[in-house]
């Protein structure tokens, strides 16, 4: 085989691909390389063993579905924020079938060190950037938040909300929005 050089974000958007069209099971290194065109030995140059390739592709997958848009407004509304993150969400179980629930989250129950740490980095930073939208959003009331209800545990509360919507495949966010708009712009009653 000739071997063709690529590139780790090559191997991943291969990797990506075989995901949308065949499922997880078709992502080991034999199937990538031949996918990329590559020799076995090329993909070993970028990642050790099988779990770092599905590690990385899996972070790679999150990426791309919760990429930054073009748009950086969604990043200055809470609301315009969680309508995007639904929407994002909505593409993945498209693009990705089974990917949330029967993999992604599967990485919190299983003994794959490396695939769990991925997974909550990803998690951890999606939970910063809501909270940095919460504190950037000129229409929270300035008394909402205190020592006890910080900004760090609304995001908390609303990636819980997300992470259950996903279970369910629900991608209507108007629950979550009508909870933002009553705890962050309304005056408690």
């Amino acid at each position: 085989m000739n071997i063709v050089v690529t590139s780790e974000d090559e191997i991943l958007k291969t990797s990506r691909s075989l995901i949308s069209q065949q499922g997880w099971s078709a992502v080991n290194i034999r199937s990538v390389a031949a996918a990329c065109g590559v020799s076995v030995g090329s993909i070993y140059n970028y990642f050790d063993s099988k779990a770092a390739l599905v590690g990385a592709t899996v972070e790679s997958v999150w990426r791309e579905i919760f990429h930054r848009p073009e748009d950086g407004s969604v990043f200055q509304d809470t609301q315009a924020c969680i309508i995007w993150m639904y929407e994002r969400m909505e593409y993945g179980c498209r693009q990705y079938p089974g990917f949330f629930t029967l993999h992604s989250l599967g990485f919190m129950q299983e003994d794959k060190p490396d695939g769990k740490q991925r997974m909550q980095q990803t998690w951890q930073h999606i939970q910063d950037e809501l909270c940095s939208v919460l504190e950037r959003d000129a229409r929270v009331r300035p008394d909402v938040f205190t020592e006890q209800f910080t900004a760090e545990k609304f995001a908390g509360v609303l990636f819980s909300l997300l992470l259950s919507a996903l279970l369910r495949q629900d991608y209507d966010p108007s629950a979550v929005l009508e909870i933002v708009s009553r705890i962050l712009y309304s005056r408690g009653q």
